[in-house]
């Protein structure tokens, strides 16, 4: 199993964090998370998600047609990959609409 894939993501995931918490971190290729935009980090995230989904089913598919080197358990672990992105894209999703809910629903 590739650790640099995962070092990658957990490193994307510390920074959107402390970008979150309004601390200046750095994110990957060292650039600092300062200044960035929370729209700008969901948009980016989302294209990420995408694109692990797209990379993870071009693999399946080109296993299942015989036209690839991969083995069974790397595809298997990249379609996980693909699945855990997706499930934290759509919790972030479903925090992001209760707390919508909950500054609609303020008194003021």
């Amino acid at each position: 199993m590739d650790s640099k894939g995962i070092d990658h993501v957990l490193s994307i995931l510390r920074a959107g964090a402390a970008a979150a918490a309004g601390h200046v971190a750095a994110l990957p290729g060292g650039r600092p998370a300062a200044g960035v935009d929370f729209a700008q980090i969901l948009e980016n995230s989302i294209a990420q998600v995408s694109q692990t989904q797209q990379q993870a089913e071009t693999m399946a598919a080109n296993f299942a047609a015989g036209n690839s080197n991969d083995n069974l358990h790397e595809v298997m672990i990249e379609l996980q990959k693909a699945n855990v992105s997706f499930q934290e894209m759509v919790q972030v999703r479903n925090k992001l609409v209760s707390a919508y809910h909950d500054v609609m629903n303020m008194q003021v």
